[in-house]
This record gives C-alpha cells, sequence and structure tokens, in this order.
C-alpha cells in the first residue's frame, strides 16, 4: 500500500510540473514528456488543457508544439471556456492565430472567443478571428 500512494503521489507531482510547465512555457522539457507518452490532451482537475494553460499564459510556441503534438484547440474546461477565448480575453495575438490556424472555433465555448472580443472592444481580435 505504501508502494502504491508512493506512485500516486510521484504521478500528481509529475503532472503538476507539467501543469507548470505549460504555463511557464517551459516548451522543450513539456514536449520530451509527450513525446515519451505523456498525452498532448491532458488537462488538470479543473478541465484546463495544457494548450490552454499555455495560451492563457502567452506561450505561443508551446501552443504550437502542443497542438502539432495532437492537442485540441477547442477543447472546453469545466467552465465551458476554450484556449481561444481565454487568448483573446488576455490579448495574445500570436497565440490567437496559432490557435486559429488548428482550427479553434471562435465561436465555441461560454463565453465564445467571439462573444468575448466583441464585449471587451477587442476589435484586433475579432480581425484575427475572422
Amino acid at each position: 500500500m505504501a508502494a502504491e500512494n508512493a506512485r500516486e503521489d510521484a504521478a500528481l507531482e509529475l503532472a503538476q510540473r507539467l501543469f507548470d510547465a505549460a504555463r511557464e512555457g517551459h516548451t522543450e522539457m513539456l514536449m520530451r514528456y509527450v513525446t515519451a507518452g505523456v498525452p498532448a490532451t491532458m488537462s488538470n482537475s479543473s478541465g484546463d488543457s495544457l494548450v490552454m494553460l499555455a495560451g492563457y499564459h502567452g506561450h505561443a510556441e508551446t501552443v504550437v508544439a502542443l497542438l502539432e503534438a495532437g492537442a485540441d484547440p477547442n477543447s472546453t474546461n469545466d467552465r465551458g471556456q476554450t484556449p481561444l477565448a481565454g487568448a483573446v480575453f488576455k490579448g495574445y495575438p500570436d497565440v490567437v492565430t496559432a490557435l486559429v490556424r488548428a482550427g479553434a472555433d471562435p465561436d465555441a465555448g461560454t463565453p465564445s472567443a467571439r462573444a468575448s472580443a466583441e464585449y471587451f472592444g477587442k476589435q484586433d481580435m475579432l480581425e484575427l478571428l475572422g
């Protein structure tokens, strides 16, 4: 039982490090784990995916790498938010562009990326959404 608990603790610690790597834009480290088998679609207990965390913190290079590895640009968290809506809200044009190129739907989620851009008067973001 102690060995099982130790493995679970180690797995949780690794997961937290990976979510932190996405938030901090540590693309190379994160992609080493994805290449080794960690799903690019992994999400935390709130449903925030690696690509959502990277995008929300403005790390376009990490977003692109995760998308190329199979991350879903239209994933939603437990509140119905998408990576694209988060990037629009935060005002990261390079992340928005990467997500749109990967097929992110500007009208998906609650609120959608388009609705967020309209509400906050972000004309530049609306133009990127097409």
